[in-house]
């Protein structure tokens, strides 16, 4: 574990490879699982607002899950997650070309349409959050649909904090990254990591 300010990061964050590979596996993340991405209450009010803007992008079934159930539920453990279509797709999702899955929400933000990018939790990924007391603690949630974005990471040799650094930023601001940045390199010169 290394400790960053408030918060914990498992050491698989910074030793293991990761770099998401869309071409193979076809944004599965997103039609995959049995609950929805983790939300926060101001992110629903975030999403709720711009819903007019990605409505149209949204398929027939998540319109009515989202017209009938609102935009998030509680999962088993009581945190709030995004609504899902047909017990694993979740509603923001629409298709690409070729079968290829994409959020709405990130494609109304690559359009210039609305400022918001994705709730945290999914722009994080494959790093989730957990509360750990006063802390917060990030760790790697490993998922067999994730296999080629740790074969590409391999290859590029990118480890998962690299390149998570923008959601990273995003979620902990700058300085933080920049001390995990130092910190890292302070356990490479000491030989603590690889």
């Amino acid at each position: 574990m290394l400790q960053i300010q408030d918060v914990i990061l498992s050491l698989d964050v910074i030793t293991k490879e990761f770099s998401c590979d869309l071409s193979a596996c076809r944004g599965a993340c997103c039609i995959e699982g049995d609950a929805g991405a983790p939300v926060t209450p101001e992110e629903i009010a975030e999403i709720e607002e711009l819903l007019p803007i990605i409505w149209d992008d949204l398929s027939p079934e998540a319109r009515k899950v989202i017209e009938e159930q609102g935009i998030a539920c509680p999962d088993p453990d009581g945190e709030l997650v995004t609504q899902i279509v047909n017990g694993k797709d979740c509603v923001f999702t629409c298709k690409g070309e070729k079968g290829m899955c994409y959020c709405a929400i990130e494609k109304a933000y690559r359009e210039g349409k609305v400022s918001f990018k994705k709730p945290i939790s999914c722009h994080l990924y494959p790093i989730r959050e957990k509360k750990l007391g006063p802390c917060i603690g990030l760790e790697y949630n490993r998922w067999d649909i994730c296999q080629f974005a740790v074969i590409k990471g391999r290859k590029e040799h990118t480890p998962i904090y690299k390149y998570q650094k923008e959601p990273l930023i995003r979620r902990f601001g700058t300085q933080w990254y920049e001390e995990l940045e130092l910190t890292v390199q302070e356990m490479k010169n000491q030989k603590l990591i690889p």
